[in-house]
């Protein structure tokens, strides 16, 4: 029986298909030499944005909530309300309190300026008196001298015992007259002093309530706060997450609402193995590929490296000092600008999954 002729074609193939395949392996593999000796890449890398959390800063009862989830806010936006009842009623008693306070003042003034009139007139009063008493003094020395010399004049029998009476009578007289306008002067005297020490006490007394007052119009304005604290609005502007209140719950100070993503600004954090950063530098171009848009091409550039891996900034940061050590290979965090960002500002999100390719070379 004759033997069947070898056809050389499937003969040969096996070894063109392996040739083939070798051929497209090693060409493969070179390629992605040449691409690793150019570009540094991570898949361990998400979009970063700016968020602004909105926090309850008075305790109460929401009233009303004018935002829905995932919706879009502007700056100063009113977005919540707080039953500002409460706030509103502190706000009339702290001006109430300010008005009390303020009448108060104003009749303390008033009674200042009574005191100094009191001072003025006491003075007044105080120079007549001085005066009366030194011309009285005049009216002793001259009645005294009288006297002495009716006296001689009696004794020589040129002036009769009436007269020289007369003459003691007036002396008396002037000496007591003296006498009162000493005490009347020594009266007024007292007088301006009770008028200065009334002076001094109602100064007092005014700079006391003129603090009160700074403290109650620092309580005013407490209040006032307060009540502008119950109306919030939207602190910055873009695109707020799920609302974690609704109407009619009781919100504490410091509790966390909603939080606000601004939907106009983002970056790349990409944590690149120390092995990676020997030819990183600032300014190097990086081409970005996002999960969710796996045919979308984000170019950006490298702006900054961290100072620390992303372990020094864990909570629990590791200690190599404690005795078991073993070494792991360190991230690095590396922050990406994003160029152009306003061409994806209706794709890009906050925490979107990417890989980052650097080019170092």
């Amino acid at each position: 029986m004759a033997r069947e002729q070898t056809n050389p074609v499937k003969k040969n193939l096996p070894r063109f298909i392996l040739g083939v395949a070798v051929i497209a392996a090693a060409f493969y593999g070179f390629q992605s030499y040449r691409y690793n000796q150019v570009y540094e890449t991570t898949d361990n890398a998400q979009i970063e944005g700016n968020t602004a959390p909105v926090l309850a800063r008075v305790a109460g009862y929401v009233q009303q909530v004018n935002v829905e989830d995932y919706a879009t806010v502007r700056r100063g936006q009113p977005v919540l309300t707080i039953d500002p009842q409460e706030y509103d009623v502190a706000l009339q008693q702290a001006e109430a309190d300010y008005q009390q306070s303020l009448a108060d003042l104003q009749t303390a003034r008033a009674d200042l300026q009574s005191t100094q009139a009191n001072l003025r007139n006491a003075r007044q009063n105080l120079r007549v008196v001085q005066s009366n008493a030194d011309v009285q003094a005049v009216r002793v020395s001259k009645a005294r001298q009288d006297l002495k010399r009716d006296e001689g004049l009696f004794q020589g029998q040129s002036l009769t015992r009436k007269q020289l009476e007369d003459t003691r009578n007036n002396a008396e007289v002037q000496s007591r007259q003296f006498e009162t306008s000493v005490q009347q002067v020594a009266l007024a005297k007292t007088a301006e002093g009770v008028a200065q020490s009334g002076i001094a006490k109602a100064q007092a007394a005014i700079r006391k309530m003129e603090a009160v007052l700074k403290v109650k119009q620092a309580a005013i304005e407490n209040a006032r706060l307060r009540l502008g604290y119950a109306r919030m609005a939207a602190p910055i502007s873009g695109k707020i997450g799920r609302k974690n209140v609704v109407v009619g719950q009781y919100v504490q100070p410091g509790q966390t609402l909603f939080t606000i993503v601004n939907d106009s600004t983002f970056w790349v954090v990409a944590n690149f193995k120390e092995t990676q950063l020997e030819k990183m530098r600032v300014g190097q171009p990086v081409e970005v590929k996002l999960d969710a848009y796996p045919d979308l091409k984000v170019e950006g550039r490298v702006v900054s490296l961290s100072e620390a891996t992303g372990a020094r900034f864990a909570l629990l940061p590791p200690d190599n000092a404690s005795g078991n050590f073993v070494k792991v290979t360190q991230r690095v965090p590396v922050k990406i600008e994003i160029e152009h960002p306003e061409k994806y500002k209706e794709l890009l999100r906050a925490g979107l999954s990417t890989e980052v390719a650097v080019k170092v070379q």
